[in-house]
């Protein structure tokens, strides 16, 4: 990876398909080759990995990893301490979060800074899909080539090679063509 410095001129490490004045790329931001972003993404302190493509108004913040041959779809907010492996899948307006509980303000009534919180990773792993429109709460794993359905709020951890789905999201089964596995239990029952 290599480091892009925010510039009005595009470098051969990204292909815009839009001005380079409505775009945020912060100079901290280490960009892969063949990365593509579309106009009013913001990306600051974040690593973004080769053949990525970015759709409009994207914000991936500090700390944040994505891997190679990702795709990130439109309106969709990438948190800090997230994790994508490679070859996932975002859909549309897609929310990551990285706090189990925000506040705005300290005991004292005072706004809370960095100090006062702590960021919670969340990993998705290789070849996963997150449908467009859902959540996901911090501190869970998504396992590979997992499917989350649209609009489902994701809470817990989920399985390799399973469909979840729902508030909370639950499995709904596996996707066709994985194999299954004996470790692949959730609430007592093989998925």
């Amino acid at each position: 990876m290599i480091s892009r410095k925010v510039s009005c001129a595009p470098e051969p490490s990204l292909v815009s398909n839009s001005s380079p004045a409505l775009q945020l790329i912060a100079p901290d931001v280490k960009l892969g080759k063949g990365v593509r972003c579309f106009g009013f993404v913001n990306l600051y302190g974040c690593e973004i990995g080769d053949e990525v493509k970015i759709g409009t108004f994207v914000e991936i913040q500090k700390g944040a990893k994505i891997g190679n041959r990702c795709k990130i779809s439109s309106h969709s907010f990438i948190c800090e301490g997230v994790t994508l492996e490679d070859e996932v899948f975002v859909g549309h307006g897609v929310t990551f979060t990285n706090d189990r509980y925000p506040r705005s303000t300290d005991g004292e009534g005072r706004l809370q800074t960095e100090a006062d919180w702590q960021c919670v990773p969340t990993l998705v792993k290789r070849g996963a899909s997150i449908g467009s429109g859902a959540t996901l709460l911090c501190g869970i794993t998504i396992g590979e080539r997992a499917i989350v359905g649209a609009g489902s709020v994701v809470t817990k951890d989920v399985p390799a090679g399973t469909i979840v789905a729902g508030n909370p999201a639950r499995v709904i089964r596996r996707v066709p063509g994985q194999p299954q596995k004996t470790s692949d239990v959730v609430d007592g029952s093989l998925v």
